[in-house]
């Protein structure tokens, strides 16, 4: 599978100390009742195996949060099953949905492990493009409709998405549940961001919510993006139970289980984690603005980021059509690390000249990569 660019680009800020706004690695505060809860779990002995489908009080209060959220009715028991962070959820549902020949939809551009966890069942990802519409992203329903073969047997879908802080509108996914409908394909979604919407207007609503989808979907989350503890690496799946049957049969030989006394103290926080997600929602919306305007003022230009950590940034304006290029060189430019977007495309249609640079750092980061960014942007190139 090669080394990742991620790993490219981290060394690349380590060996020159330059800012990482490469990777989605939060540097912001965890709720301190979350920490205080997993310490208590720590120290009052919860350190052994939980049960292999997750801690039962977790896969209650998904199930209430579900419930309480998006009115999807599932049951704890059956419908539930945690996993070792969203990451394992996703191996683990193609791994049992998908047999070697089959093909599986995900939209470009698209998480790296993607394309991954398809060959790992034997299978093949095909990278559906987005359309860039203005500033942002868009479905093209004739694209979608045009790459669906006789093998295709699952649709990945990530709303909000990583990497475009795109939020699919209900139209979208209206248009996207009729196609699956017609076409009797399992729908696999990936809503780690489902808590960091940011634009004025834009919603998350999970496809599982459309008439005759419940049945047909399999919905991952996870606390890491929400909490910002993306180390205790603590997911979870939702669906029919056949469904969440046949991922637990595959999830088992994986990790089994993991992770006890993290899932029991995320079960305490979701009850709450609504008026938790309020205010960082806030932090990180103020952080994409600050951002947003420094690559304005460095002479880029960003694209709308609706959701979750990330900002698409236009980088032609400083002589770049080649956006891997530029991202090897801004370090050394610019102390400043970012992620070639062409990197999550699948298929080959990728606009090269797009990158991502990452706001779920700290203030005092944002700044400091703005000012470098802003001062290199006067420079000749």
């Amino acid at each position: 599978m090669g080394t990742s660019v991620f790993t490219e680009m981290t060394e690349l800020a380590r060996r020159t100390g330059a800012v990482n706004l490469g990777q989605g690695v939060p540097e912001l505060d965890s709720p301190a009742e979350l920490l205080k809860d997993v310490a208590d779990a720590v120290l009052s002995g919860s350190n052994q195996y939980p049960p292999a489908v997750g801690f039962p009080a977790l896969r209650e209060a998904v199930a209430a949060h579900q419930l309480r959220r998006y009115g999807l009715d599932y049951r704890p028991d059956g419908e539930v099953l945690v996993t070792t962070g969203a990451t394992e959820a996703l191996a683990a549902a193609l791994l049992a949905l998908c047999d070697p020949g089959d093909e599986v939809i995900a939209f470009d551009p698209c998480y790296d492990a993607y394309a991954a966890d398809a060959r790992l069942a034997g299978a093949r990802l095909v990278g559906v493009p987005l359309t860039l519409d203005g500033d942002g992203f868009a479905l093209d329903m004739d694209a979608l409709r045009a790459a669906l073969t006789d093998r295709t047997k699952v649709l990945l879908l990530n709303s909000p998405h990583n990497p475009t802080g795109k939020v699919f509108t209900d139209g979208e996914l209206a248009a996207i549940a009729e196609l699956c409908a017609e076409r009797s394909l399992t729908v696999v979604t990936d809503e780690v961001y489902e808590h960091l919407v940011y634009a004025d207007g834009a919603r998350h609503r999970p496809i599982a919510t459309f008439p005759g989808m419940r049945e047909r979907t399999l919905v991952i989350s996870s606390a890491g993006k929400t909490l910002n503890v993306t180390g205790w690496k603590v997911g979870w799946i939702c669906g029919p139970a056949p469904l969440v049957t046949a991922v637990n049969s595959a999830k088992q030989f994986l990790t089994y289980a993991s992770g006890t006394p993290y899932q029991e103290a995320i079960a305490r926080a979701l009850g709450s984690v609504e008026s938790w997600a309020a205010g960082l929602r806030e932090s990180l919306r103020a952080n994409r603005d600050l951002l947003g305007a420094g690559l304005t003022r460095a002479g880029l230009r960003p694209l709308r980021a609706e959701a979750g950590y990330f900002v698409q940034a236009d980088v032609r304006p400083w002589g770049y059509d080649d956006g891997v290029r530029f991202c090897r060189e801004l370090p050394e430019r610019a102390g400043v690390v970012a992620i070639p977007t062409s990197a999550f495309y699948v298929g080959a249609d990728a606009p090269s000249w797009l990158v991502r640079f990452s706001f779920c750092k700290s203030e005092v980061s944002i700044r400091q990569a703005v000012d470098r960014l802003v001062e290199a942007g006067g420079r000749p190139h």
